[in-house]
């Protein structure tokens, strides 16, 4: 007993040296890690739209066309996107446009992740509009809207209420499939604590700070549910 107990003061003095310098990387991993968040999303948002728009179309070559390749990238893993997406022009044309470095791989990641996340939303946004009642559609011809006017002044905010509840699943989700771009040694915030276990700053083989950085995904993925849930709150008025 006086063994064990001597090893979890040992373990605590050790830690408590360490920490600062944990702390610190870890910090900057989750950096990359919000960075990519954040790009995938400014880029995910808007082009999903514009996807769900393609696989509505009434052209039935890009509709069938749009709905090939969301099924494509939906049905496979984003790990193997990800290394096409970073490999493939390197490996197969000779001409690594990403370049070279951290740069790199994030522009790479970033990618991947914009067109997995946007054919993801897409199908969200495509249920969402579908769910308005097509009788607002009809409204608003009779009122002499265009198509534009009808979907921004009346079907927008109701699809918004409809997608809530999903993209906030898939948001979260987002948060914490940022850490398969360590897949190309992009150095996000568990790339950061594994290195610890390697060796780096002078520390190895230390495991906790590995498990720390569960502590960064749960109080984002928190505060996320938190801001959603208010969001939803104030969208409650389309409720009948």
């Amino acid at each position: 007993m006086a063994e064990f107990w001597s090893s979890l003061v040992a373990f605590f003095e050790r830690l408590s040296g360490q920490f600062p310098i944990v702390f610190q990387a870890l910090n900057s991993g989750f950096l990359q890690t919000l960075k990519l968040f954040a790009v995938t999303l400014l880029g995910a948002i808007p082009l999903g739209l514009i996807i769900a728009f393609g696989s509505m179309s009434r052209f039935a070559p890009l509709k069938g066309l749009t709905r090939f390749v969301v099924w494509i990238v939906r049905g496979s893993p984003l790990m193997i996107q990800l290394l096409i997406v970073y490999y493939f022009p390197g490996m197969v044309l000779k001409n690594n446009w990403w370049g070279s470095g951290e740069t790199g791989r994030f522009l790479a990641a970033s990618f991947a992740f914009i067109i997995n996340y946007a054919c993801y939303f897409s199908e969200i946004y495509r249920s969402g509009i579908q769910a308005v009642p097509v009788g607002q559609q009809e409204a608003g011809q009779v009122l002499g809207l265009t198509g534009g006017q009808i979907f921004f002044r009346v079907k927008l905010l109701q699809m918004i209420k409809h997608i809530v509840p999903p993209m906030t699943n898939e948001i979260i989700t987002l948060v914490k499939d940022t850490s398969l771009a360590r897949i190309i040694a992009l150095q996000e915030v568990i790339w950061a604590g594994q290195a610890f276990m390697k060796g780096r700053s002078g520390i190895s083989g230390e495991l906790w700070p590995l498990f720390f950085t569960a502590v960064y995904y749960l109080v984002f993925s928190g505060l996320l549910t938190v801001l959603f849930s208010r969001l939803e709150k104030k969208l409650s008025y389309f409720r009948t």
